[in-house]
């Protein structure tokens, strides 16, 4: 390893710190819903360690405790984490011409919204994909354990406090969805939108199951909200 790239993973694994400690708060309380859905330890850390996503982490574990099929599974999975394909596709802008295929490969392995944050911002002219393994070796640790250490607690914790933490995972995505909402009332919009139709789906139409209305609305409110209003070139 060259001194340049050994630089560049320290940096990372210094940026990646506070990540990583995030992390594993709000994947503890993932943890939680995995145990509810029948899942053990080991199978929450590798399910953690491979899809390193809360949205779309959750969403899966929905289907899995409704028995869907695994193409189901699949299919929700990527719907939730397509905003990551978006996210790769900027970052690989920011590598050299020169950078290996391999390279790349690995490093859209983690995009999260955290580490995307902190790769586009890191100055210079090209981006050194060591940078982005050092907040990797924080970041995938931290959420896989956490997920592991909260399937076991549910075997420690009163009933009480399992249940207080189980709140905390719908507290995050309240956190993520306010302020964007707050400022963008289409946004806001479509938020409020998807709750309603959420809760007639659930409702009126309780023989679908849950991972599919997840995939219906989905596509049907992203879709009218991007032909609706369509990000105007000088908005970006």
């Amino acid at each position: 390893m060259t001194t340049d790239n050994r630089q560049a993973l320290m940096d990372g694994f210094r940026d990646g710190i506070p990540i990583g400690l995030g992390y594993f708060v709000v994947s503890f309380t993932l943890g939680i819903v995995a145990k509810y859905v029948g899942l053990n330890p080991i199978q929450g850390f590798v399910i953690s360690l491979l899809n390193n996503a809360s949205a779309g982490e959750y969403a899966a574990f929905t289907v899995i405790g409704s028995d869907a099929p695994y193409f189901e599974i699949a299919l929700l999975t990527l719907i939730a984490n397509a905003r990551y394909v978006l996210m790769s596709t900027v970052l690989s802008q920011k590598f050299s011409p020169d950078t290996p295929f391999y390279h790349r490969i690995f490093v859209g392995f983690d995009v999260t919204d955290e580490i995307f944050g902190i790769s586009v911002a890191r100055g210079g002219r090209w981006l050194n994909p060591f940078y982005n393994y050092g907040a990797m070796l924080t970041a995938l640790p931290g959420w896989s354990i956490g997920t592991a250490l909260g399937i076991m607690a549910w075997n420690f914790f009163p009933a009480s406090a399992i249940s207080a933490l189980s709140v905390a995972l719908y507290g995050m995505f309240l956190a993520v969805i306010i302020p964007p909402a707050r400022k963008d009332k289409i946004i806001g919009g479509a938020v409020a939108v998807s709750f309603l139709m959420s809760y007639l789906a659930e409702t009126f139409l309780p023989e679908i199951s849950a991972g599919n209305r997840t995939i219906a609305l989905t596509i049907l409110i992203a879709g009218a909200a991007a032909i609706l209003y369509p990000v105007k070139e000088n908005d970006k």
